[in-house]
């Protein structure tokens, strides 16, 4: 008789704000070998809600589910709304908190930049908080940053930042019970270290990782750490 195949997990990764699927190039043949891999598409909709129900109708039954800065509020919401579904869960570079009104302010401009024709100097104004101050002059990492802005688009965009004003998904943590990774940049200027600890604590049985001279996009900016926290995370029971 053959050996049995070993049982595999679909995994559903959600991506950050005016970021494509080249977010996790990196990290889809580390996830595949556990089973079929998806990015999920999030530039349809304007709010949580909706991007979280679009991506459970595309899913299969049973998921890990990985999501990066937005990706993660995107993922509180698919728990929200259908947490037996998901058998694993990674937060990297997030934060649980809603939207604070100073963050609100601070996207005004940007929002006005895209409205107004301007979309492509967003990345100008923005790359530097993005990633380690050591790669403000990688040419490479800011070349995949544009290509991700240019494939997301301005509309999507502004429906991207629509949804930003998002719920505090803190009450919820405890409540968590499949095996999380909560991962973060030690230089994340967008999402601080402070803000995985917070989640890290609340969530039942979390493991922190925090990757070292990585800022906010921990997945190209770090991949092999990265990687290496992931499939530890999905070999977990």
């Amino acid at each position: 008789m053959p050996e049995a195949s070993p049982e595999t997990l679909p995994t559903v990764l959600v991506a950050g704000l005016n970021c494509s699927a080249r977010l996790y190039a990196e990290q889809i043949p580390a996830l595949w070998q556990f089973g079929p891999v998806t990015v999920a598409d999030h530039r349809r909709d304007d709010s949580m809600a909706a991007m979280a129900r679009r991506i459970l109708a595309a899913a299969p039954p049973r998921v890990a589910l990985v999501g990066l800065s937005m990706g993660g509020y995107v993922a509180f919401e698919i728990m929200r709304q259908a947490a037996s579904r998901v058998a694993k869960l990674a937060l990297l570079d997030t934060g649980a908190r809603g939207e604070a009104p100073e963050r609100t302010e601070q996207r005004k401009p940007l929002i006005a930049l895209a409205k107004s024709g301007r979309f492509a100097e967003i990345l100008e104004s923005q790359y530097p908080t993005l990633v380690h101050h050591s790669r403000h002059g990688d040419a490479a990492l800011k070349a995949t940053v544009r290509a991700m802005n240019e494939e997301t688009g301005a509309d999507a965009y502004l429906r991207q930042q629509q949804a930003m004003t998002r719920p505090d998904s803190r009450p919820g943590l405890a409540a968590i019970k499949c095996p999380t990774l909560v991962l973060v940049g030690d230089s994340d200027e967008a999402t601080p270290p402070d803000l995985a600890r917070e989640m890290a604590a609340a969530i039942p049985g979390a493991k922190l990782v925090v990757v070292p001279v990585c800022g906010h996009l921990s997945t190209i900016e770090r991949p092999q750490a990265v990687n290496r926290a992931l499939v530890e995370w999905m070999q977990s029971r």
